[in-house]
């Protein structure tokens, strides 16, 4: 499972793009996130941290597979 980073994200994980190994057999977007979220504890601290997965935005209960483009879409700033 390959997953796009944005913004902040791309910063907190150091790279533009992340693989999971499919030993990690995460299948909803809330799986997605917890895991993230011990790998990169920094990501935890974003208040709207939004999932998009073949560019439509999904929410927590939204069923993951391996085919799926993912993107990890950081709250946006600005002014």
């Amino acid at each position: 499972m390959e997953i796009l980073l944005f913004g902040i994200t791309r910063e907190i994980v150091g790279q533009s793009k992340l693989t999971l190994p499919a030993s990690e057999n995460i299948t909803t977007v809330k799986a997605l996130k917890n895991w993230l979220g011990n790998q990169y504890p920094a990501i935890q601290g974003l208040t709207s941290l939004a999932v998009a997965v073949d560019n439509e935005y999904v929410q927590d209960d939204d069923v993951l597979s391996g085919h799926h483009e993912i993107a990890l879409i950081p709250p946006v700033s600005g002014g």
